[in-house]
């Protein structure tokens, strides 16, 4: 059990909530926090003093005062209005993080969201009643409007849900569930469910954490391809990462090196050649410049997880409200486009080993493309084709969206973040990034067969075996794509990943 209390949620701890549905409830004092908030609200709005998203209308109509026997319908309206997303759904642990996420913002007391309706959020959580929220519309800015929005219809028996493996109108599955709807939105409620960042936080949050078990992944090609390759240890000594500094490169340097102790494979300089390409020489830089910036949005995502992102901002001891920006996503924006530039580099770094193994001129001796019969077979002469493909792709989508903007609501809201598009392309980028990575693991492995796989470190020999057992030699020429397919499963497999690295430290802060 989760307890919710808007200030201490971890991340591993919205994985749990989103991605394994660990239930959640909230501490006694955020219970406590929402009724002195709730009840500050309906003062204001049987008061006379116009208060923004209160008694008035929304965005360029923040002027318009709304008629108090109005005030209920508005919030309705502003869900019906705002629910304008196209695309895919997002899937089902996405929305779930977001409804964590916005839940944990609404009880601190700054929303004045009423009980019963956070208490129905949690009920679809536990429950799993899965709003369907669709991908795409969000600028960033006002929050996530139009992903919120769909994510906050259901909680009214409107829009539509996913229950049971079945997508359906909410009014359907609330009624198969024996849930009774919202009858009503107090006021302000609809504008505190949309006005934030979680949709944003939500997928980036998620892709953040897959991005911290991916490079360990990428240490692990890395590692098996220094065996096939004969790679010089040197690089690696922790005294030539001590004095640049750079904790990243640190932990990558010292993680691969425990990897690969006891291999008889790997090298030292001037024992076989000098030295080795940059693929191999700088990898510790490079994956520790990515593991750097990780840390980086993980303080962005950790910060995020725990604020308060509404508008307006109710402070009940100063018994005041006001309207400013804190919806606006240009923190995570920034951050999500700096974690598409560093997952995309491991990648592009991986891309090159992968050419290195079957390149003939480069590979120190293996058999061209890694198989025995060149010219009859072809090997793995496109794994590296489908690996640059994946790469190139990653360049175009790494462009950042947070340097663009667009103006929204007659020029109101004149500088948007483009946060939410700069979340699902580092989404993309990581599951171009995976692929790469099962690419290098594909072809390391099948030259190890060739090298020797008698000889190899302690990690190594580890995942060498549990591969194999999965993915055969390749003698001759055979359908490729079960086999790519099938790692790329293994090491989405949490199983396959305690395996490999039982005992090692996680790089999530």
């Amino acid at each position: 059990m989760i307890i919710l209390d808007g200030h201490t949620l971890t991340l591993k701890q919205l994985v749990s909530a989103a991605r394994h549905h660990e239930p959640v409830k909230l501490s006694k004092k955020s219970i406590e926090l929402v009724n002195k908030a709730s009840s500050f609200v309906l003062e204001l709005a049987n008061s006379d003093k116009p208060v923004y998203g209160i008694n008035t209308g929304f965005g360029d109509l923040a002027n318009v005062q709304i008629d108090k026997d109005k005030l209920s319908l508005i919030q309705l309206n502003l869900l019906k209005s705002h629910a304008c997303g196209v695309g895919d759904p997002l899937n089902e642990e996405s929305v779930r993080a977001m409804l964590v996420l916005r839940i944990n913002a609404l009880i601190q007391g700054f929303s004045g969201t009423r009980l019963e309706t956070i208490n129905l959020m949690i009920t679809f959580l536990n429950k799993n009643i899965i709003p369907v929220v669709f991908e795409k519309g969000s600028l960033g800015a006002s929050g996530d409007l139009a992903l919120l929005s769909h994510m906050s219809l259901p909680l009214l028996g409107l829009g539509e849900v996913f229950y049971k493996g079945k997508r359906m109108p909410a009014s359907k599955a609330l009624k198969l569930a024996d849930i009774k709807p919202l009858d009503h939105l107090a006021p302000k409620e609809g504008l505190s469910l949309i006005n934030g960042t979680q949709g944003m936080s939500a997928i980036g949050a998620l892709v953040l954490y897959d991005a911290f078990r991916l490079i360990k992944y990428a240490n692990l090609s890395l590692s098996l391809t220094m065996e096939a390759l004969e790679g010089i240890m040197d690089a690696f000594d922790p005294k030539v990462h001590q004095v640049r500094h750079h904790l990243g490169q640190i932990r990558i340097a010292k993680d691969v090196s425990l990897g690969l102790s006891g291999s008889l494979n790997v090298s030292h300089q001037c024992e076989k050649r000098v030295q080795d390409a940059y693929s191999i020489r700088c990898a510790p830089q490079v994956h520790g410049a990515s593991l750097a910036a990780f840390w980086h949005v993980s303080d962005i995502i950790n910060n995020e997880m725990n604020a308060v992102t509404d508008n307006p901002i109710l402070f009940l001891e100063e018994q005041q409200v006001l309207s400013a920006g804190n919806f606006h996503g240009q923190p995570l924006a920034l951050g999500f486009d700096y974690l598409g530039i560093a997952i995309a580099e491991l990648a592009n770094i991986s891309e090159r080993r992968i050419e290195r193994l079957v390149n003939p001129k480069l590979n120190n001796g293996l058999p061209p493309f890694l198989t025995a019969c060149s010219g009859v077979n072809s090997g793995f002469m496109i794994t590296q084709y489908t690996a640059a493909s994946l790469v190139s792709e990653n360049k175009v989508l790494a462009h950042p969206a947070s340097v663009d903007s667009i103006p929204s609501s007659a020029n109101q809201e004149d500088h948007v973040s483009m946060g939410s598009i700069s979340t699902r392309k580092a989404r993309t980028i990581l599951e171009n990034t995976s692929k790469v990575i099962a690419l290098e693991i594909f072809a390391a492995t099948q030259a190890l067969h060739f090298r020797g796989s008698d000889k190899l470190g302690v990690k190594t020999k580890i995942a060498f075996d549990l591969f194999s057992k999965h993915i055969p030699f390749i003698e001759s020429d055979e359908i490729m794509y079960p086999h790519i397919h099938k790692i790329e499963s293994l090491i989405k497999d949490e199983t396959v990943f305690d395996t490999i690295f039982e005992g090692d430290d996680t790089y999530e802060q």
